[in-house]
């Protein structure tokens, strides 16, 4: 048994080669261990000498609490290529110190897919769609970006050649590398417009050279996309006031957002598209616009956002505390900034939009009792009167904004 003051867990990378592109730590770290987990894949590359392995369930999870109960034995977990990039080396450190593991990568498949393709790995987007919605990929897809992609499995790049197709992206080139360094390597190139292979591997890396078409809409991760982009009823924060709401909110990745008063869900969605790993909650009390929401959040690569049914400050008990908060609706309601700014962790930041007489008056008080700034956002759009044009005004908004010390 291994004393627990040294790492008695190891996290080996392998790739499709196996044990023979081991480093000698690494394969000792494998020789020595008492108890062999990984896929199917990764203990078929390790001959049965009578060692007890334990397989991968799906989901992972009560096979890492059995991991962490494991603590005194030697255990070496296989996982393909570098284990901490998309892999599960991110939720064992979730649960085992790192004090009490031996970490060594192997080589990841973006690295070896940018080596084939010849790709700066620094100017390419690296993401995974395994276990994943393909819905991830829509904030991604931009003029010229070069994406390196985790398959879920054979289906996956059939499925992001529709995706493309449907943006204005069918010019992308896309090309799919198999069993990437292993003897049955194989690469398949084409374009999304026409992409036909249906033999593919479950094991396989997705290129993508994303090329927008004519008729492609630019939608950038940059706040304020256009109102169009959204399925709304009108009631909606404008693209001009929420870019300014926006910056006012400062995304910062891995941080969440409530989006209180959703509405569309606009803001929650630019908040998740702008910054990696952003997260957001969105409380709204009807029912069409909660419908409205999680359409937005699909096709606009937002999948991951909460939606919350029911009427702020109430729908709000038992919620995460947020890093920021945004009030688009309601500030007059009794108690709902209060709520808000209670629950809102030191050095979050709390922005609240008013259209309403009333909703200026709340946040004049609000602002007199705790600082913060008030700001009047006004914005006329041109549009057609008669043969000419003439400026028509949105209705002005009133925009308080506050940091809770």
């Amino acid at each position: 048994m291994l004393e627990t003051h040294t790492p008695w867990l190891s996290l080996v990378g392998i790739g499709e080669d196996g044990l023979a592109g081991l480093t000698a730590p690494a394969r000792t770290l494998v020789d020595d261990a008492e108890v062999l987990i990984g896929g199917e894949r990764h203990l078929a590359m390790v001959p049965d000498d009578g060692r007890e392995r334990l397989a991968w369930p799906s989901p992972l999870t009560a096979l890492v609490e059995e991991i962490a109960g494991r603590r005194g034995q030697r255990v070496c977990v296989l996982a393909t290529g570098d284990p901490l990039w998309y892999g599960v080396g991110v939720s064992l450190l979730k649960r085992i110190p790192r004090s009490e593991m031996a970490i060594l990568p192997g080589r990841s498949a973006f690295a070896l897919a940018a080596a084939r393709l010849g790709w700066p790995l620094a100017e390419v987007e690296t993401l995974t769609l395994h276990g994943r919605p393909l819905a991830l990929l829509q904030p991604f897809v931009q003029p010229r970006a070069k994406l390196l992609i985790l398959s879920d499995g054979a289906a996956t790049p059939a499925a992001v050649a529709a995706l493309l197709r449907d943006r204005g992206y069918g010019d992308s080139a896309m090309t799919v590398l198999e069993h990437l360094d292993g003897p049955e390597e194989r690469r398949l190139d084409g374009k999304a417009a026409d992409w036909q292979a249906n033999d593919i591997a479950d094991l396989n890396t997705l290129a993508v050279d994303c090329a927008a078409g004519p008729e492609a809409a630019l939608l950038p991760r940059v706040p304020g996309l256009p109102d169009t982009a959204f399925r709304h009823d009108g009631q909606m924060t404008k693209r001009e006031a929420r870019a300014v709401t926006l910056a006012a909110l400062a995304p910062v990745a891995g941080q969440l957002l409530w989006d209180v008063g959703a509405g569309c869900g606009s803001i929650a969605v630019e908040w998740m598209r702008a910054v990696p790993r952003a997260r957001a909650v969105a409380i709204e009390r009807k029912a069409e616009r909660r419908a409205m929401i999680a359409e937005n959040a699909e096709a606009l690569g937002a999948p991951l956002l909460k939606i919350v049914a029911g009427t702020a400050p109430d729908a709000l008990e038992g919620l995460e505390a947020p890093d920021a908060v945004f009030v688009g609706g309601g500030a007059s309601e009794p108690g709902l900034i209060e709520a808000c700014w209670q629950a809102l962790k030191p050095g979050g930041r709390l922005v609240a939009n008013a259209v309403t007489l009333e909703g200026e008056q709340a946040l004049l008080a609000w602002q007199k009792a705790k600082g913060g700034s008030l700001t009047r956002l006004a914005v006329s759009r041109a549009e057609p009167v008669g043969p000419f044009q003439g400026w028509r005004p949105l209705m002005p908004v009133t925009q308080y904004a506050a940091t809770k010390p």
